[in-house]
């Protein structure tokens, strides 16, 4: 039996709402993956803590505040200082152009509001090399 994906939900910096977070990681859990849910207010030191003690396949960042991008390099960043090499998807209210420029940085997949929970659940099966396996 292939083990399970393993997913890591944060909400990084001073964002409150986690509406998304929590419906993403309960379709995520209902889909066959173990979730880790960090809550609300998390540091980008305590993300790549919690996703290294974890074991995580993947990081998912909720982001609604427009700090994306600073979060994300600054996330980037201490994951190569910790030599943590798992993909990162980021969902949240981001336009266009900073989706690219994110993804060029080496984020995974960004998730605009509305993306069904399917295409979010293979996305992840992708990026972790398991597209088309039962979880």
């Amino acid at each position: 039996m292939e083990k399970k994906i393993r997913v890591l939900v944060a909400k990084p910096g001073l964002d409150g709402h986690d509406r998304g977070a929590k419906v993403v990681a309960r379709a995520l859990r209902d889909a066959g993956f173990e979730v880790i849910y960090t809550g609300l207010r998390q540091s980008v030191e305590q993300i790549v803590r919690t996703a290294i003690q974890e074991d995580v396949d993947v990081i998912g960042l909720s982001i609604l505040s427009g700090a994306h991008m600073r979060i994300c390099q600054k996330l980037l960043s201490l994951m190569k200082e910790e030599k943590l090499d798992v993909p990162v998807f980021v969902g949240g209210i981001i336009p266009p152009d900073d989706a690219k420029r994110l993804k060029d940085m080496g984020i995974a997949e960004v998730f605009g509001p509305g993306t069904p929970l399917h295409v979010i659940i293979e996305k992840i099966k992708e990026i972790t090399g398991r597209a088309g396996a039962a979880i």
